[in-house]
Formats: C-alpha cells, structure tokens, sequence
C-alpha cells in the first residue's frame, strides 16, 4: 500500500507548477510560481507591473541567453544549433 505512494511521490509533476526567481540587476528578487506550460509573458508582464516599469525596455535572461515572452518553462531555452 505504502509502495505505490511512494512511486507517485517519486514522479515528475509534468502538470504541476514551477517556482521562478526574478531577479534585476540591482539583486532585488521576486518569485513567481506558474505553471510549467504557461507562456513566460505572463511572468513576465506580472513582473513589469509590479516594478512599474515598461515591458519594451527590460530584457528577461536566463544564463545569458534573452528569454522570449511566447515560451514555457517547459521548453528548452539553449537550441542544439548553437
């Protein structure tokens, strides 16, 4: 009985939710937590809102690399042609 809570306990959540750490250059952090197949603009714009500040005039990095509003976090960010 228990085996079986432990396997399901043991899978990935492919449908679940994932948490996000924005964090701007001058080191002020916010968090988000959306699911993994919502597109990044709505992280994105919630952030903007929240510092006040226009959508056009930040970029959202992830290792360096521009994020762009139309992914999901369940996407892979880096392409094989690179």
């Amino acid at each position: 009985m228990s085996g079986a809570t432990n396997d399901e306990d043991k899978k990935p959540d492919q449908g679940g939710h994932i948490n996000l750490k924005v964090k701007s250059q001058d080191g002020n952090e916010v968090f988000f937590k959306i699911k993994r197949s919502t597109q990044l603009r709505k992280l994105m714009t919630a952030y903007c809102d929240h510092q006040s500040v226009d959508f056009n005039s930040i970029a959202f990095l992830f290792d360096g690399r521009r994020l762009r509003s139309e992914q999901t976090p369940d996407e892979p960010v880096y392409s094989d042609s690179s």
